[in-house]
C-alpha cells in the first residue's frame, strides 16, 4: 500500500503480512530510544515503488513512458551528466599503472597519477592510508583553501579527509563532539529549514534537539537574522542550543558569535573568510566546522564519497578527541579524486584544453536549465519557483486543492508526498517531497536535481508539464 515503506512496524498490517507475525518485542524495546524516536522519511515509499516500477518495465508493461527519470538525488552522474576526462584518467592510471606506458593517456595525466600513487603505502590504491588522508594530498587540500580564502591560514594539522561531508558532520564524528547525550536540559542545534533530511536523523539519534529557523522563501530563500532570533528564543527551556548549522548563501556570522561555542557550517560559501574579514576578537575565537566534498560542483563523483572539514579555533584538549573520532580513513580512490579536485589541470597543462571545454559545457547546460525550469515551472498558476542562484536543486511550491490535500490524507501520505507518488506513477518522474526537509506549515513543495543534460531537463519539464496540467483537472 502507499502508506507503507517496508518500515516492520508491528502496526502495520502490510509489514506484519509479508514478513509474518512480530512476536518478540523484547528487540525493539532494547533499541535505542533515540534511534526509536527517529522519523520514518516519506520518500523510502516513493524509493520502493520506483524500483517496483522499473521491473514492471522491465517485464513489458505498458505504460505512457519508458524509463524513469530519478532526479530525486543530487547526483549529477545519475542523471546523466557526464564524467570530467581528467579525472576518469587519473583514477583509471592509478588502479592500473600500465595504462602510462602506452600513449593514450596526456602526459599531465601520467605525471598527476605517478606522484600520486608514490604517495600511497607500497605504491597502490588498494592500501591503507593515514586517518586523517594521505599527508601529501591534506597538503593539496591545505593549500586550495589558502587560494579559495584570499591568503587566510590554514594549517593541514586541522584538515581530516572523509568519506564525503555528511560522514564529517553527521555518522559519528562533529555532532557527537557537540552533543551531550546526558546533559540536561539536551543539546540544541540550530538547522535551516529546509534541510537535508539526514541532518535530522543524525540529531534525532544522538538524543540531540533540532531547533528550525526558517529561510525566507519571498527573498529567494535568504537567511534572516530575526528568524535565527526567533528560533533561539523558542529553545528557551526545551534546551541548550551550542550550534548554528548553515547549508545556505548568507552571512549570520555576527549572530550570536559572542558565544564561544557556537560552530558555523557551510557548504559553498566560506564563512572562514568571512570571519576572517571580522577580525579580532571574533576570528580567532569562534569555533567553525566547515566542509567541502568530491560529489557536488563540476566534478560530481558521488559514488567516491570523499570530503574534507576543516576545523578552526577549536580548544586542543577537543582536538584530541576529533583524532580519535576520525580513525576512520577515507578510501584511497576518493582522497585521489579529491586531489583533482583541489588542483585541476591549468592552462598550459596538454589535458586543460578538454578539461576547459567539458567543465564550459556543464556549466552552459547547467545555465539553460535554470532559465528553462523557471520559465517552464513559473508559467504553471499553481506553481512558485524562487530564482535559482546556487546549489544543483530546483525546490518549487505547489499549490495543491483542498480535494488532492483530502486525497492525500485518505492513502495516509503527506499531499507533496502523494504528488510525488502520482508523478511517478504517471510521468516516471522521481522527485523528492518538500516535506523530507521541512517547509512552512500549510505549504506544500517538491525538489529535483536540475544538473541534468539539457535533454534531460527538457524531457523532465515536458513530463511534469503534462501530469500536472492534468493532476490540477482531476482535483479542481
Amino acid at each position: 500500500p502507499l502508506n507503507c515503506s517496508g518500515h516492520q512496524e508491528p502496526s502495520c498490517s502490510h509489514c506484519v503480512g509479508q514478513r509474518g507475525k512480530i512476536t518478540d518485542m523484547s528487540v525493539l524495546q532494547e533499541i535505542s530510544s533515540n534511534v526509536r524516536n527517529i522519523k520514518q522519511m516519506e520518500y523510502f515509499v516513493l524509493f520502493r515503488r520506483t524500483n517496483q516500477i522499473k521491473e514492471e518495465l522491465r517485464q513489458g508493461v505498458r505504460k505512457s513512458y519508458r524509463e524513469v527519470i530519478d532526479v530525486s538525488w543530487g547526483d549529477p552522474h545519475r542523471a546523466g551528466v557526464k564524467p570530467l576526462s581528467f579525472v576518469r584518467q587519473v583514477l583509471a592510471a592509478c588502479l592500473y599503472p600500465q595504462l602510462m606506458d602506452g600513449d593514450k593517456l596526456m602526459v599531465d595525466v601520467k605525471q598527476r597519477a605517478q606522484r600520486l600513487l608514490e604517495t600511497c603505502a607500497g605504491g597502490s590504491v588498494g592500501s591503507y592510508s593515514d586517518t586523517a588522508g594521505i599527508p601529501q594530498i591534506i597538503q593539496s587540500v591545505s593549500e586550495y583553501i589558502l587560494r579559495r580564502d584570499g591568503g587566510v591560514p590554514c594549517h593541514p594539522e586541522n584538515i581530516y579527509i572523509t568519506p564525503g561531508s555528511q560522514w564529517a558532520l553527521t555518522v559519528t564524528n562533529i555532532l557527537k563532539v557537540l552533543v551531550n547525550s546526558e546533559a540536561s536540559p539536551r543539546t540544541g542545534v540550530l538547522i535551516p529549514v529546509p534541510c537535508h533530511s539526514t541532518t535530522i536523523v543524525s540529531l534525532t539519534a544522538l538524543g540531540a534537539v533540532a531547533v528550525p529557523y526558517y529561510l525566507s522563501e519571498e527573498r529567494g530563500w535568504a537567511l534572516e537574522v530575526e528568524m535565527l532570533q526567533q528560533a533561539l528564543d523558542s529553545a528557551k527551556g526545551v534546551c541548550n542550543p551550542v550550534a548554528l548549522y548553515i547549508i545556505n548563501p548568507g552571512n549570520p556570522i555576527m549572530f550570536k558569535a559572542g558565544n564561544r561555542r557556537s560552530f558555523f557550517f557551510y557548504e559553498f560559501v566560506s564563512y572562514k573568510r568571512a570571519l576572517a574579514e571580522i577580525g579580532a576578537p571574533l576570528s580567532d575565537t569562534v569555533e567553525l566546522a566547515s566542509f567541502h566534498t568530491a560529489s557536488k560542483g563540476l566534478m560530481g563523483e558521488c559514488g567516491l564519497r570523499a570530503g574534507y572539514v576543516e576545523l578552526v579555533n577549536l580548544d586542543p584538549a577537543v582536538m584530541k578527541y576529533i583524532d580519535n573520532l576520525f580513525s576512520n580513513s577515507c578510501p584511497v580512490l576518493g582522497q585521489v579524486a579529491l586531489d583533482v579536485m583541489v588542483n585541476p589541470p591549468q592552462p598550459g597543462d596538454p589535458s586543460y584544453p578538454l578539461y576547459l571545454k567539458e567543465t564550459q559545457h556543464i556549466r552552459a547546460s547547467l545555465a539553460e536549465n535554470v532559465r528553462r525550469v523557471e520559465e517552464v515551472i513559473n508559467s504553471f498558476p499553481s506553481f512558485s519557483c524562487q530564482s535559482l542562484e546556487g546549489g544543483a536543486f530546483a525546490f518549487p511550491r505547489v499549490f495543491l486543492p483542498p480535494k488532492a490535500i483530502e486525497k492525500a490524507k485518505e492513502a495516509g501520505l503527506q499531499p507533496d508526498t502523494f504528488y510525488c507518488m502520482r508523478l511517478l506513477e504517471e510521468a516516471g518522474l522521481l522527485f523528492s517531497p518538500g516535506t523530507e526537509y521541512g517547509q512552512m506549515e500549510g505549504t506544500y513543495h517538491i525538489r529535483f536535481c536540475i544538473m541534468t543534460p539539457t535533454d534531460t531537463m527538457e524531457e523532465i519539464l515536458k513530463r511534469l508539464s503534462t501530469f500536472h496540467k492534468q493532476f490540477m483537472r482531476e482535483f479542481a
